[in-house]
């Protein structure tokens, strides 16, 4: 099969690497759609050459596991936690597999991703999806990131939010947020794009970090970009007793002053991947019909562009979701 592998000067060359075959448990799925993760954009310069990426997917399932038969059939449509766990440990029964000791975080320098022609997973992972869902089934996974985010963070019915980063993550969180009951969500970001269309997925203001602070006093606020310094911004922006939740994946040291908190009295949290119920409500949102997907895509790339459509979203502030569609004409 075909896959976009990363190079050991972090870029993407097309090659043909061996087809994936099923173990017992699992099921190998045609790849209909990989959406570029903005933790892909920070990590492929720190990945080692020869491995392929991608965790935002979804397709069609082409091959099952000898011990799955009469459960999945060829022609099922899925997306799937990109993740593999050992299934018995304690995190594993708590559906929290993503803290599995044994974890395995397929596409983010694990087991090969997505960005290929076909991807094996693990059934016990994969979620079944309409076939009218399509493509946008590879948004699944970051609406369950949302969910998850919103849920760490307790909103609820009347909270004021602030959203900082209004890109991906920041508009899955406003989305779970509006629908959670939030009364007001205020969504901050540099770009005048995404504050642009910050509506479309819940906000009901927007901020620009050129004119100074936010506004302060909110119940909850969640830092969706990853930079240093957002987190202590937001700790200021924070109503006393409020909650702060850290979506964004932040690779260097982020100094805080600590006082903030303690004055205030903050809870200060940190969100990461999703449970597998949480990643099942993110793909009946999609199939509910209750929002617009296509309001979170903005470009489509085959193998061959997703060298180009990396260095372009690193320089891009004006867009949202790529998808990458190995299997389909661009």
């Amino acid at each position: 099969m075909r896959a976009a592998v990363l190079t050991d000067d972090h870029t993407f060359v097309v090659e043909n690497v061996p087809d994936p075959t099923p173990g017992p448990t699992d099921l190998v799925v045609r790849v209909e759609a990989c959406g570029i993760c903005g933790s892909d954009l920070k990590a492929h310069g720190h990945m080692p050459g020869g491995i392929v990426m991608g965790h935002e997917f979804c397709g069609e399932v082409v091959a099952v596991g000898t011990d799955l038969a009469g459960r999945w059939h060829d022609g099922d449509r899925l997306a799937a936690l990109p993740l593999t766990a050992c299934g018995h440990c304690r995190w594993c029964l708590a559906d929290d597999a993503a803290h599995c000791e044994t974890f395995d975080p397929q596409g983010v320098g694990g087991s090969p991703g997505a960005f290929a022609e076909f991807i094996r997973v693990d059934a016990g992972s994969a979620v079944p999806l309409r076939e009218d869902v399509g493509e946008f089934g590879a948004l699944v996974e970051p609406l369950a990131v949302g969910l998850h985010t919103v849920v760490t963070g307790r909103i609820g019915p009347g909270d004021r939010v602030l959203v900082i980063g209004g890109g991906n993550v920041g508009s899955a969180v406003s989305t779970w947020a509006r629908r959670f009951g939030a009364a007001e969500i205020v969504v901050s970001d540099p770009s005048p794009t995404r504050r642009e269309s910050a509506g479309l997925f819940g906000a009901t203001d927007v901020h620009d970090p050129a004119d100074g602070p936010p506004p302060t006093g909110f119940d909850v606020v969640v830092e969706c970009v990853g930079i240093p310094g957002l987190i202590q911004v937001a700790m200021d922006a924070a109503a006393v007793r409020g909650r702060v939740v850290v979506a964004g994946v932040c690779i260097t040291p982020d100094p805080i002053v600590p006082l903030t908190g303690v004055l205030k009295e903050l809870e200060l949290g940190f969100a990461v991947y999703y449970r597998k119920s949480e990643f099942a409500a993110a793909a009946a949102l999609l199939e509910s019909g209750d929002i617009d997907p296509s309001t979170f895509v903005t470009g489509r790339v085959g193998l061959d562009g997703v060298a180009s459509a990396f260095t372009h979203l690193l320089s891009s502030d004006t867009e949202r979701k790529i998808l990458v569609t190995p299997t389909k004409d661009v």
